[in-house]
C-alpha cells in the first residue's frame, strides 16, 4: 500500500545548492512566518542556519537578526 505524505511537514537537510529529504512529507514551515511551503515551491533557505523560508523578504528578515 502506498502512503501519501499529503499535509505531513518533511525533515530536510538544507545543503548550500540543494537539500536532502530526511523524513518525507509535502511541505516544510517557514522559520519567521510558521507559514507552511509546498517542497514544489520551496526556493529560499539557510544550510548554515538549517531554516526554510516563504520568500526572499522573509528570508532577509531572518538573516538581519
Amino acid at each position: 500500500m502506498l502512503m501519501s505524505n499529503t499535509s505531513r511537514a518533511a525533515k530536510l537537510r538544507f545543503l548550500p545548492n540543494g537539500f536532502r529529504v530526511l523524513s518525507p512529507g509535502d511541505h516544510v514551515l517557514c522559520a519567521v512566518s510558521g507559514e507552511a511551503i509546498p517542497l514544489d515551491d520551496l526556493k529560499y533557505w539557510s544550510a548554515e542556519r538549517q531554516e526554510a523560508y516563504a520568500s526572499a523578504e522573509l528570508a532577509t528578515q531572518a538573516l538581519r537578526s
